[in-house]
């Protein structure tokens, strides 16, 4: 039987995931069922929690995602159900009538798409679907919330009646209304509404003229609001009618009560169920947010948590731009328990936070922030022992109180069980505190018990190297900036860095040198060895990061030039393909050319029509049989090719039009040359050579030897002077 303590909650802040997931819940019940959210005692029923919210998470990327749950919870309904001869008030109704038709639209949705959610259409399938509820309160109410005039025919008749008896009110007031228009008894308003009534607006000096019924005044006392005679026999007989449709209405809504009465365990079991999808959906939006998923749960005791982070850091360092460490951890039958060192504000209290808080989110149906080939176990008992825990109701200082909780541990810790214990055996004398300490991680160790503990205890280190499945583990420290990584790595004690921090923040060297003096020379020997295998190891890491930096670069750069290279070689073969067909086309071209000019001189019809046979039938005999998807592929690919390729010309020509304008340009912006007859020259646009034989206003004589032109000595290009 799993049981985890509330206080055990408590310490690792999941009260504060939980109302994180509220806060993602559209309704007012999902979110107290969030706040609800406890470990789950059963392995089956945690894998059934947890599968339905991988599925829900896969639904928010997906084009079936699931349709929208959302509802008005009908607790006070559901509790005058239960009452006999209550009567729902028709808002009622409709929120009931909402949440089976909801219920419908999931069980269809589910039922469709049950290979994709399989455990939400199983759980979908456990609601039983009614559909004489909604049609029963869709016969009587309508969609804008009103009772239906069909709801029954004495209501059908008495509102028939009402519009009738107010039309005659409506007639009998302009009637009114006319007379008394013509005169000064009326203001300029002449008429307003007056307790849902049309009232006359007269003038309080003409009160008396006007027959009909005082309802009232205006403020200032300048205007009386009158009911004229003709109209009140009518309003007194619309009340009557309003009476009776009041009494029917109330009638018609105890007989929908009564049908409904017997259906509220249903309907009761439909909320419950809306509220745990929305329950299940806000899991899901966390998950999303928190790029939570479900790892491979395993039955070999193996905890492993990759790339884990805290879903509460993560979150408020993403809400301030900030990154976020992830930490990598291994609890297994061989290595039961790890014992973290390292300097203060290292990260190892948020390490051992993350670990107990994933684990008891996992154990409560929530998905969790590490990588997809993590693989988890479940735990019967998950104890912790996390920060200060002085009480002052029960007047115990830090140590007596966790005394008294170690005491708890050795009741209860067995193999089945995570313990969780921040800056274990402080709090009393360090030399007899850690013996105590010493003591109690031996009988867990001897109970087969999982767990992390973070200490600066270096015989809690030494019993780490002793005991086979215990190991040490440290939070790497840069031991030149004295800042911390956020890195947990398995195999080594950490040294707490005391004097080198205290150096840092400005205590005088003396001071230091002092201290070192006053403490044995083995323990000083001790922690600086450890430093010093952290800074080499800090040094290793960080030559290892940037040269598997750079081999995935390089593996990138490979491999985008192998794609490049095959891309340039399929179209190279696009294009000799596309150059062999229309060399092929050119031949064959002439070949037709040559028929018809051929016939152009004999006009032999029989022997044209024999030579394109021939052309025809040796083109045949060279193609290879296709099938019709074979040939529209390659029509399609060579007209694919063809569009590519004239592009590229295209493009090609605009340049040398470019080109050739700028040399235009360049070529008018040079100074032009002054001829002289005999200047030999040749036409801008042209490649014959002439020379000058006359100019005459701006003309030029051109002698090109086998004939002569004349030209504007604008289009003219001087190639050589006259010798």
């Amino acid at each position: 039987m799993i049981s985890i303590h509330t206080k055990t909650l408590q310490d690792l802040e999941f009260p504060t995931v939980l109302q994180q997931i509220a806060a993602r819940c559209n309704t007012e019940l999902g979110k107290e069922r969030a706040l609800e959210i406890k470990p789950i005692l059963d392995e089956e029923a945690i894998r059934l929690v947890l599968g339905q919210t991988s599925e829900y998470l896969s639904s928010l990327v997906s084009e079936n995602r699931i349709p929208n749950h959302g509802f008005d919870r009908i607790d006070s309904e559901l509790s005058l159900l239960k009452i006999e001869n209550t009567t729902l008030e028709v808002g009622s109704f409709r929120k009931i009538g909402t949440i089976c038709t909801t219920i419908a639209t999931h069980k269809k949705f589910f039922k469709k798409f049950k290979e994709y959610y399989p455990l939400l259409f199983a759980a979908s399938e456990e609601i039983e679907l009614n559909n004489e509820i909604p049609k029963e309160i869709d016969g009587v109410i309508d969609r804008f919330g009103e009772v239906k005039d069909r709801a029954s025919d004495k209501l059908f008749d008495i509102r028939r009646q009402m519009n009738q008896v107010k039309g005659k009110i409506s007639q009998s007031f302009a009637s009114a209304l006319n007379i008394y228009n013509g005169s000064d008894y009326l203001d300029d308003i002449r008429e307003s509404v007056y307790e849902n009534r049309r009232v006359l607006a007269v003038k309080a000096m003409y009160r008396r003229k006007v027959k009909g019924s005082v309802m009232g005044n205006s403020k200032t006392g300048s205007i009386v609001y009158i009911e004229p005679e003709a109209t009140l026999k009518y309003s007194r007989e619309l009340n009557n009618l309003e009476f009776d449709e009041k009494e029917e209405t109330q009638r018609i809504l105890n007989q929908l009560t009564a049908l409904i009465r017997p259906f509220a365990p249903i309907l009761s079991d439909y909320q419950e169920f809306l509220a745990q999808i929305d329950v299940t959906a806000a899991k899901a939006k966390y998950a999303s947010e928190t790029k939570a998923l479900l790892p491979k749960i395993n039955d070999e005791k193996r905890l492993f948590l990759r790339d884990a982070y805290h879903p509460l850091l993560y979150l408020d360092n993403k809400l301030r731009g900030e990154k976020t460490f992830p930490q990598t951890i291994e609890l297994h039958p061989e290595n039961r328990i790890i014992v973290i060192s390292g300097p203060n504000a290292g990260g190892k209290s948020i390490t051992l936070k993350t670990i107990g808080l994933l684990q008891v989110m996992l154990q409560s149906g929530l998905l969790i922030p590490v990588h997809e080939r993590s693989s988890v176990c479940l735990f019967d008992k998950i104890l912790t022992d996390i920060g200060d825990n002085q009480s002052i109701e029960n007047h115990l200082s830090t140590y007596s109180y966790r005394l008294k909780n170690m005491n708890t541990f050795l009741k209860k810790c067995n193999a089945n069980t995570l313990f969780l214990i921040d800056e274990f055996g402080t709090g009393s004398d360090p030399e007899l505190g850690g013996a105590l300490a010493e003591t109690f991680l031996e009988v867990f160790y001897e109970r087969g018990a999982y767990g992390v503990i973070t200490t600066h205890y270096a015989n809690l280190k030494l019993l780490a190297n002793e005991l086979p499945h215990i190991s040490n583990a440290n939070m790497l420290f840069d031991g030149k900036t004295l800042e911390p990584t956020f890195q947990l790595v398995l195999g080594e004690a950490g040294s707490s860095f005391t004097f080198e921090v205290a150096q840092k923040n400005g205590i005088p060297y003396s001071l230091i040198n002092k201290s070192k003096k006053k403490i044995e020379r083995g323990k000083v020997r001790f922690d600086a060895t450890i430093a010093k295998l952290q800074k080499e190891r800090s040094k290793m890491a960080k030559t290892g990061s940037r040269m598997q930096e750079e081999e995935s670069k390089a593996r990138e750069e490979a491999a985008r030039l192998e794609k490049l290279n095959a891309k340039i070689k399929s179209k190279l073969e696009s294009y000799q393909e596309l150059y062999d067909h229309d060399q092929r086309m050119i031949q064959l071209g002439n070949k037709v050319n040559t028929a018809a000019d051929k016939y152009f001189h004999d006009k032999k019809k029989r022997l044209l029509v024999s030579e394109l046979l021939r052309i025809v039938e040796t083109e045949n005999s060279k193609r290879k049989k296709k099938t019709a998807h074979q040939a529209k592929a390659a029509r399609s690919k060579m007209a694919q090719v063809t569009q590519e390729v004239q592009k590229e010309v295209k493009v090609i020509r605009e340049k040398k039009k470019v080109e050739k304008k700028k040399a235009i340009i360049k070529e008018k912006s040079k100074p032009r040359p002054v001829f002289k007859t005999g200047d030999r020259v040749r036409m801008t646009d042209g490649k014959a050579v002439g020379s000058i034989d006359k100019l005459e206003k701006g003309k030029a004589t051109v002698n090109y030897g086998m004939f002569t032109t004349n030209v504007s000595v604008e289009q003219l290009e001087l190639v050589e002077r006259k010798k």
